[in-house]
C-alpha cells in the first residue's frame, strides 16, 4: 500500500495536533505525580509547548517549573526519567513510533519579561509618546504648516 501523502498545510496541522496531544499527556502525568522522583514531586511543572519533528519521531518539550525555582535540577530529573515518560506517551497516544522526548527550559517567559522591561524604559516611552503627538492632526495646525 503506498504511503499517504500530505500537503504542507495538512502536515503542519498534524504536527501541531500531535504536539498538543503529547503536551496534554505529559501535563496529566506531572499533575497526577505519576513519576516517582522526589525532585519532580516537589515541583509543579508547566509543559508550555511541544514541537514535533516532521517525521513525528522527535519531540522538543518545553517545561517551566512554577515560580521558576530549581529549573536546572528539574531538567536533570526529567532527563533521568525520559524512558518512563516516553513509554507512557507511546502507550497513551497509540502512535506507530514513540517520539523521543528532549526536555528543554522554556525561555519565552524570560524573553517576554526582558521585552516588557525595555518597553517600560522612560526613553522608549518618550519616543513612543512623540510618535503619538505627530499623528495628531491638531499638532500639524499648531505647527503652522502652509499649504
Amino acid at each position: 500500500m503506498p504511503r499517504q501523502q500530505f500537503t504542507p498545510e495538512q502536515q503542519s496541522v498534524r504536527l501541531l495536533k500531535v504536539g498538543e496531544r503529547v503536551r496534554h499527556v505529559l501535563s496529566e502525568i506531572f499533575t497526577r505525580q505519576q513519576v516517582h522522583d522526589d525532585t519532580l514531586s516537589a515541583h509543579s511543572l508547566s509543559v508550555t509547548e511541544v514541537r514535533m519533528s516532521p517525521d513525528l519521531r522527535n519531540a522538543s518539550v518545553y517545561v517551566k517549573p512554577l515560580l521558576g525555582a530549581g529549573e536546572d535540577e528539574v531538567l536533570q530529573a526529567l532527563r533521568q526519567n525520559t524512558a518512563y515518560l516516553q513509554r507512557e506517551v507511546a502507550k497513551r497516544l497509540g502512535l506507530k513510533f514513540a517520539p523521543r522526548l528532549k526536555f528543554r527550559a522554556d525561555e519565552s517567559f524570560d524573553e517576554a519579561g526582558r521585552i516588557e522591561k525595555l518597553l517600560s524604559d522612560p526613553r522608549v516611552a518618550r519616543d513612543l509618546g512623540a510618535d503619538d503627538e505627530s499623528d495628531d492632526p491638531k499638532s500639524d495646525e499648531a505647527g503652522g504648516n502652509d499649504y
